[in-house]
């Protein structure tokens, strides 16, 4: 790690359909928030990162070329990131090593997403119909974690509940169901077995954006910043042999890595809370295994005590997560923002109380891309 790195400004659109602005508006309109946040304007700025997963799920080639204006970007670089549903979290930290370089002292990042222009099952399947879709791919690596852990079925009902009370509380959150319950929950459509409707993330369109800047600029902002205090990737092949889907070792590399930079020794108690990348409900509990907050096995457990629950003693995805809004290129974007506004202390009505250091996660492709990064209150937060 170089130089310190600290996000300094926070701006996101409301997720749902979004009709009534135009792509290049819902960029601007998170980029214009964070830009505020953050007390700068576009002249302010040295350099600008765009996100995205690809192109086909809109069928709008390079946008980085098409959104540069919306971004006050003409006449200043431009980066464009692309590692599938983890490109909002890869964008983030290509932003930071932009600061920690000592290339630019202040770095916009933005991801988006409009499904409501795109087929993006049609995009995943290569262009054509009939496709199966990322639950389709899921689903038996959730049946294998099922048989492996012997979780019991009513662990992925709870994490769909927790994830949607959770959004009652985020205004930004897509999907909002006041009566929502584990009976509705199981008794919602059967989507890919075990997977049911409620279980799954919606289609929503949206935009995310931070305002990422050195120490000296951070320290002359307005706002608290969330100082970025490691961050890690790594990816694998989709298929090799003996490649394990259910917990791919390029994530639990990327957890390690992430953990050692940043000198935590015992994430489940030295980490507040966490915004992790759960698209299914059951990825709670297999990423918790998966990254080294639980042992192999004991994922479930966790969930099923209650204490990733906003008021429990590890919350995860107190924002309501992927499951209540999930814009994708966007989504890792707002999975780390999230985690930012926690340690600053500005998540309004889901704050999680006392919240120091969180972790913000995202994972991409065929559970083959991973991006996280910590975030924290003290440049130089003590885990002793």
């Amino acid at each position: 790690m170089g130089r310190r790195c600290a996000v300094v400004g926070i701006g996101q659109t409301d997720y749902r359909r979004r009709l009534e602005v135009s792509l290049e508006g819902l960029v601007r309109w998170a980029a214009l928030e964070a830009l505020e946040d953050a007390g700068l304007t576009f002249a302010d700025i040295d350099a600008v990162v765009l996100g995205k997963a690809p192109d086909l799920l809109e069928g709008v080639m390079m946008p980085e070329l098409t959104l540069a204006d919306a971004l006050g970007a003409v006449g200043k670089p431009i980066h464009r990131v692309h590692t599938a549903g983890s490109v909002g979290a890869a964008t983030a930290i290509s932003g930071a090593t932009l600061i920690e370089s000592g290339r630019y002292e202040r770095v916009l990042v933005v991801a988006y997403e409009k499904q409501s222009e795109g087929n993006a099952t049609w995009a995943l399947s290569g262009g054509k119909s009939g496709g199966q879709g990322a639950g389709g791919t899921f689903a038996p690596w959730i049946r294998s974690y099922i048989r492996r852990s012997g979780a019991p079925e009513h662990i992925g009902w709870k994490v769909a509940v927790k994830d949607r009370r959770n959004a009652l509380r985020n205004p930004h959150a897509h999907l909002r169901i006041p009566d929502i319950s584990e009976d509705k929950v199981r008794e919602s459509p059967m989507l890919w077995e075990p997977l049911h409707f409620l279980e799954s993330c919606p289609s929503s369109d949206g935009a995310a954006a931070v305002v990422l800047a050195s120490e000296d600029a951070a320290r002359k902002g307005p706002s608290r910043p969330a100082w970025v205090v490691a961050h890690a990737k790594r990816s694998e092949f989709a298929s090799f042999p003996g490649r394990d889907p259910v917990r791919p070792q390029a994530g639990v590399d990327c957890a390690e890595a992430l953990y050692r930079k940043a000198g935590i020794t015992d994430p489940l108690r030295q980490i507040d809370c966490a915004e992790l990348y759960v698209p299914f409900s059951w990825y709670e509990p297999m990423w918790l295994e998966g990254h080294l907050l639980a042992s192999p096995g004991e994922g479930w457990k966790l969930t099923d005590s209650g204490a990733t629950e906003l008021g429990g003693s590890f919350p995860v995805n107190p924002s309501g997560g992927v499951l209540s809004s999930n814009p994708i290129g966007a989504s890792g974007l707002v999975r780390c923002l999230e985690a930012a506004r926690q340690v600053r202390g500005t998540a309004g009505e889901h704050q999680v109380d006392g919240a120091k250091v969180a972790l913000g996660h995202a994972y991409g492709g065929a559970a083959q891309y991973f991006a996280m990064w910590i975030v924290s209150a003290d440049p130089d937060p003590d885990f002793t």
